[in-house]
């Protein structure tokens, strides 16, 4: 005889108790819920159907889909207690149901993300990390575990911060400044400098596009200062340039161009760090870098250091391609070369356009061609 009416109902139906977990897990992932491992799972519908332990939710609503049983067909137990209370404990359980195989497909999600970002553009992500940033944060604001909310948020700051940048890109200013003043907030809670430094900086990006560049080297060199002696070296390099770029928006060439040559002194022979997945400083991203702060300043030696650089740049980079076409398109207006910054604004607005940046395209249509003073439309 079955111990409990969930265990009869499995042998009523003839499954397996292996076939019921990968039904569970099936159901789980079409609805987009996070559930344990299958060694958990199983440990856990023996307790179940022996009735040593409650199924809550979200296993309630995966048996039910699975089995096709209502709650009192499966021994579920009904009360009358407060809908609000229920409700607040159905979250509860759900995100208690979160463990680090769940955290993991969070994360390869948000790496998933950043890779079709590099190399796509945000058209089509900016709905799917906000969707994927809500569904965290909802499982973070009920969890109540140690470690797991840590975990969670450390996730959750990756998310909002790829968030912020594919926002910049498309011109979407206080979205963008909204998911940094969260991904801030989780790094917080996550309870790890690297990851607030990086969020301040990326933050400072946004004031630099609004033309508040004094206040972005302000919260550069705050970012810059967290960060030292407690980041990463590749996290180092990478805010100390992210300095320079805002020293060059502010107009302060000899600040930028010295926090350039430290960036490059403080680079690691590998500039490859597998903790920080979304710092990219080797090949030619330091030199692009600081090709773009040189075409702010108006440098003479701008054009030859972009040219340099753009052939260096890795093919699967295609946002930054377009940034280093712009800012060649800007470098040789500066000498007067109006043929090639033709060339490279055409490629550039071509590119921009597939890849839907509108933040390069708007930087691209104040292109002031030479002699002429008219702009590039």
């Amino acid at each position: 005889m079955a111990a409990t009416k969930l265990q009869a109902v499995r042998k009523q139906l003839d499954y397996k108790a292996a076939d019921v977990i990968t039904l569970l897990i099936r159901r789980a992932d079409a609805l987009g819920v996070p559930v344990m491992e299958p060694t958990s799972l199983k440990t856990k519908l023996s307790r179940w159907e022996n009735g040593h332990e409650q199924v809550s939710e979200p296993y309630q609503r995966l048996f039910r889909d699975v089995y096709g049983r209502t709650n009192e067909e499966l021994g579920f137990p009904t009360d009358d207690e407060d809908n609000e209370v229920s409700e607040l404990r159905s979250r509860l359980a759900l995100a208690r149901s979160v463990d680090s195989a769940a955290v993991e497909a969070f994360r390869q999600q948000v790496d998933n993300a950043r890779k079709v970002d590099r190399q796509f553009g945000g058209l089509t992500l900016l709905e799917q990390l906000r969707n994927l940033i809500d569904q965290i944060e909802d499982l973070l604001s009920f969890s109540t575990a140690r470690g797991q909310r840590e975990a969670l948020a450390g996730v959750l700051t990756e998310a909002s911060t790829l968030a912020g940048w594919v926002a910049l890109d498309r011109n979407a200013i206080s979205q963008a400044w909204n998911h940094y003043e969260r991904a801030k907030a989780a790094a917080r809670e996550f309870g790890s400098t690297t990851a607030l430094a990086h969020a301040l900086a990326e933050q400072a990006f946004v004031l630099i596009d609004i033309g508040e560049s004094q206040h972005a080297v302000e919260q550069l060199e705050h970012a810059r200062s967290l960060g030292e002696g407690m980041v990463p070296p590749l996290l180092q390099a990478w805010l100390t340039a992210a300095s320079g770029e805002g020293f060059a928006a502010a107009g302060h060439r000899d600040e930028a161009l010295r926090a350039f040559d430290t960036a490059h002194a403080l680079l690691p022979t590998d500039p490859n760090d597998a903790s920080l997945p979304f710092l990219f400083l080797g090949d030619a991203h330091l030199d692009r870098w600081r090709g773009n702060a040189m075409a702010r300043l108006g440098e003479p030696d701008a054009v030859e250091h972009l040219t340099e650089a753009l052939p260096r740049l890795p093919k699967a980079f295609v946002r930054a391609r377009v940034a280093m076409m712009v800012d060649l398109a800007f470098a040789h207006a500066a000498a007067g070369n109006r043929d090639q910054a033709q060339h490279y604004a055409r490629q550039a607005r071509q590119l921009g356009k597939q890849i839907r940046s509108d933040r390069h395209l708007r930087r691209l249509s104040g292109l002031v061609l030479p002699t002429s003073g008219s702009r590039l439309l």
